[in-house]
């Protein structure tokens, strides 16, 4: 799953992004994670570019979008139970990911360390 931070790191041409991305049989994405970009390119200059480059990447028959379920709530529960806790929070965006990658099983591929606080989920940082 890739997490909004490593979508940017392989835009901006990060060379371990672009050879994990290149070397993935398929790449998934939450709605989170298109959300997050889009507010991002509301306010960049750059708004129309970014969504072209976008819909260029979600039209590649390896990258999938996952669906947000009632299952994926369950995850995303038990994960801020788990991080409240133990006085470790992250940004809620980022529990939404967390949860549809374990839901899913999926590795997360980030630049954001906080997803190493949350044992349930697999990440790998670039």
């Amino acid at each position: 799953m890739l997490d909004t931070s490593a979508y940017s790191a392989f835009m901006s041409g990060h060379p371990d992004a672009k050879t994990v991305l290149q070397q993935a049989d398929a790449i998934y994405v939450s709605p989170i994670i298109l959300g997050e970009l889009r507010a991002g390119f509301l306010r960049g200059r750059w708004r129309k570019k970014n969504e072209r480059e976008l819909s260029t990447f979600l039209e590649s028959p390896r990258v999938r979008v996952v669906d947000l379920t009632d299952a994926t709530a369950e995850r995303y529960a038990a994960i801020l139970h788990f991080l409240w806790t133990n006085g470790t929070p992250i940004p809620t965006d980022d529990i939404w990911i967390a949860a549809s990658a374990m839901q899913h099983g999926l590795r997360i591929v980030t630049t954001d360390a906080h997803y190493e606080k949350i044992p349930q989920v697999i990440s790998q940082r670039l």
